[in-house]
């Protein structure tokens, strides 16, 4: 300590005007990359560290020729839909979507064959192809039509046909795909180790060619969905219309992030503003620790830019979290100085400034190191956006700290605070009720802990981590509202792909495939002969058994297969199914500009892979994801027969769950590395095991009551929640380390532990209040988005705050009466 006090001595005190400077010097290197400060809240962003499913998931796009890069439009047209009026009016809303730049195409009950003409069959499928765009056809016929076919339904129309979908299809460039398998091919290499110095070079210039093109590529899809939406406006008078799809979620997520940056980090600042004027009534206690923390917010903007650090919807919360924690520091050192002026009215403002730093650079630098240690220990979670966040927050609260110490007393030399009559008033802070009570009702303050502790674990014991994606966003929302009309009357919202392997040729597969009594192209030869072909008449048989079982999980809507298609044909074919040689024959009897429609997304002969496309039904109650994943590869290896390494189970429902599978373990590890990392700094701290122990208790309740009423309530973990209980006991042992470390310091004066529990409360007792409600009112401002986790954030931290707060000011206090863990003086 005499070599930091001999720093402040020689540099930062007597120098402040340097010191800001240089400060300031560092601040416009951070302004010069603030253009670069980005948000991502893409597929990747959401997904666990080095997730297999993403590949898998864009490998099947790529075979499969499918895509989610498009937008679905729901129409409900306030009159009948099959009318000359209704389909006029449809066509018109088609109309102008298509002529918009970046749409490649449309889909909709228009353009799509109605596959209804008495003529229509097998052999003149080509020809009596009609539509609603280029025939004339009956507005009721082509309704029949559509509820017949059974691709249609569920799908581009509701059951009752009052409700229809446009799908405006947004293809994602080349260029896109280009730069990003490049890139991945440089990171595979580079973390091989086999990189050589200029494929690193090569892999930090794809990286920001990619970024720089992802950028420029959602600019572009923003003002896409900015004129569909101006498009939709102008219809909503004859319908009820909703925008859905993964884009268009993406560009509102990336708002609504955009809406939490600013609306948190301005209403946290006026809050923060109103609040020390509130306590202190001094313009110097307003102004000084509002530029400490926004020098913080100024700082980490600049880095994450010059970084290229994307902020994504998990990590959105940061520049609040910043702003209060930075708060709280400062607030410990106005507390503090305050205190030194009470006690010394006379003192030289520089000699109480010192007394100050010195005596709070210590508890604080604990303080700040265990809160890093919370958000460092997100790290462990094996979820992207909750690695970025506790890196994020742990290089934020290094920097918070070393502002506090270098730029608060550089301000305050220059502009040093003078007495005022709250400082040198001998009124007993309300803070002490704390202690008088803690005294006299001791026994009270340690049976009720215990029957919280108690509550904690049974709520433990209910929590969950199946959610809806869906919950996600308030039912004002747009996406909300779109998703519940996909899911009620179009078949479901989120894509599952189920992909079978077919066989491998065996390894003699004989010469003339004629030579048994079965002929393999009219009659079922079981496993007599091998057609390296899925057109065959027991392979389809098998893919009809997968399709059927499939569609018949309550979790399902929608299921497109091949088995759709041959469906469809069967009813061309005058209703009678397809036998062994027309199967073998499908592929060529099918016009080609159909078979993107009815073949190539759900067979790929080139990799023999069948494909089943399902929609998951989102607002299913009784939906648990890994249940239904289980169930499926559990149906298909032991009922149906598959290999199990020939399943594969792709898309959004996989990634998703994957990372919900992940969060109660994520929890659990964060949680311990926490605790653990805690308990050795006090013991590095306080030197003792019993009060260290002591230290503990307190935060134990506040992590256990957040999780716990979680439970209670029947709210599970999400991207979000799964942070606060390590939060919590970050930021709640702030209160711990201040409040031994007063107590020790006070204890040492007469050796009474009752006289220093009150003198404790009178003192730090009034910073712990003040920073525990500065929290917890700051955080509650984050019921103001549109993205329910972030409203849970907030809500649950501050109710956990109040918690520890509650412990640190009661339970704290009566364990080290009752333990008595101090030596005598």
């Amino acid at each position: 300590m005499n070599r930091l006090g001999a720093l402040y001595d020689r540099f930062i005190l007597p120098h402040p005007w340097i010191v800001l400077i240089l400060f300031g010097a560092i601040l416009a290197l951070a302004a010069l990359r603030f253009d670069q400060f980005r948000l991502d809240a893409s597929a990747e962003s959401l997904v666990l560290e080095n997730d297999r499913s993403l590949e898998e998931y864009r490998q099947v796009n790529r075979i499969f020729t499918t895509s989610d890069d498009f937008l679905v439009v729901t129409y409900s047209p306030r009159e009948d839909l099959f009318s000359e009026t209704g389909l006029q009016r449809l066509a018109a809303l088609r109309d102008e979507l298509q002529a918009l730049e970046a749409v490649g195409s449309t889909n909709s009950i228009l353009n799509v064959p109605l596959l209804h003409s008495p003529d229509l069959t097998l052999d003149t499928v080509d020809s009596e192809i009609k539509t609603l765009d280029d025939h004339d056809v009956a507005p009721q016929t082509a309704r029949q039509a559509m509820l017949d076919n059974p691709m249609y339904p569920n799908l581009l129309l509701s059951e009752d046909a009052r409700t229809t979908a446009i799908q405006v299809n947004l293809p994602t460039p080349e260029r896109y795909f280009e730069l990003l398998n490049r890139r991945n091919e440089l990171r595979d290499k580079a973390s091989s180790g086999n990189a050589s110095a200029e494929d690193q070079q090569q892999l930090e210039q794809v990286s920001r060619q990619f970024i720089d093109y992802t950028e420029q590529l959602g600019a572009e899809r923003d003002a896409t969905i900015g004129q569909v939406r101006s498009i939709l406006d102008n219809y909503r008078e004859h319908a009820s219309i909703h925008l859905g799809g993964v884009p268009m979620i993406v560009a509102d997520m990336i708002r609504f992030i955009e809406s939490d940056l600013s609306t948190f980090g301005l209403g946290v600042l006026a809050f923060l503003l109103l609040t020390l004027a509130i306590i202190f009534r001094q313009w110097r206690w307003v102004l000084v620790p509002l530029l400490c923390c926004g020098f913080t917010v100024w700082l980490m903007i600049g880095f994450l830019g010059w970084a290229q650090w994307p902020v994504t919807v998990i990590s959105s919360n940061f520049i609040s979290l910043l702003l209060i924690m930075t708060l709280s520091l400062t607030i410990h050192l106005i507390v503090r100085y305050r205190e030194f002026q009470h006690d010394e009215p006379g003192a030289a403002p520089r000699d109480v400034l010192r007394r100050t730093i010195m005596a709070m650079i210590k508890p604080c630098f604990y303080m700040a190191v265990t809160t890093i240690v919370a958000f460092g220990s997100l790290t462990f979670s094996g979820i992207r956006p909750v690695i970025d966040f506790g890196w994020m927050m742990t290089l934020g609260l290094t920097v918070a700290f070393l502002i506090t110490f270098l730029v608060f007393p550089a301000l305050l030399s220059l502009l040093p605070p003078p007495l005022d009559n709250r400082v040198t008033s001998n009124k007993v802070p309300f803070t002490d009720a704390f202690a008088r009570f803690t005294e006299h009702f001791g026994g009270t303050v340690l049976v009720g802990s215990a029957i919280i502790a108690v509550l904690c674990v049974i709520g433990l014991n209910r929590l969950t981590v199946e959610n809806s994606f869906i919950d996600y966003f308030k039912s004002s929302t747009e996406i909300h509202q779109g998703m519940i009309t996909i899911d009620d009357r179009l078949g479901g919202t989120t894509p599952l792909d189920v992909v079978i392997t077919d066989e491998p040729a065996p390894e003699n597969p004989g010469d003339d495939p004629f030579a048994s009594d079965c002929d393999p192209f009219l009659d079922d030869c079981g496993d007599e002969e091998y057609r390296d072909t899925w057109y065959t008449y027991q392979k389809m048989r098998d893919l009809g058994a997968v399709h059927d079982y499939l569609h018949s999980l309550p979790e399902t809507g929608k299921v497109l297969s091949i088995s759709t298609t041959l469906d469809l044909l069967a009813q061309v074919n005058g209703g009678e199914p397809l036998d062994a040689l027309q199967l073998a024959f499908v592929p060529a009897a099918v016009p080609e500009d159909l078979q993107d429609i009815l073949l190539t997304p759900y067979i790929s002969e080139e990799h023999d892979q069948a494909r089943f496309s399902i929609r998951i039904l989102e607002t299913l109650p009784e939906l648990r994801r890994q249940e239904l994943l289980d169930r499926i590869r559990s149906h298909l290896t032991t009922e149906l027969g598959y290999d199990k390494d020939r399943i594969l189970l792709s898309g959004m429902t996989v990634m998703y769950n994957n990372m919900l599978q992940s969060l109660f373990d994520s929890q659990i590890k964060t949680i311990g590395v926490v605790f653990g990392a805690i308990l050795a700094m006090f013991l590095l701290l306080f030197r003792s095991v019993k009060l260290a122990l002591i230290g503990m208790a307190p935060n134990l309740i506040a992590a256990g009551s957040v999780l716990g009423l979680m439970g209670w309530l029947g709210i599970p973990l999400d991207m979000m929640t799964i942070t606060v209980a390590a939060i919590t006991v970050g930021i709640a042992v702030d209160d711990t380390i201040h409040y031994i470390h007063r107590f020790k310091t006070e204890f040492a004066k007469d050796g009474d532990y009752l006289a220093t529990m009150h003198r404790c409360h009178r003192s730090i007792g009034q910073a712990m209040f003040f920073t525990s409600l500065t929290i917890i009112s700051g955080f509650s401002i984050l019921v103001l988005s549109n993205f329910i986790p972030t409203i849970y954030f907030g809500l649950f931290t501050g109710f956990a705050m109040f918690m520890a707060l509650l412990g640190a000011l009661t339970l704290l206090p009566r364990l080290i009466v009752l333990f008595k863990p101090f030596p005598a003086p």
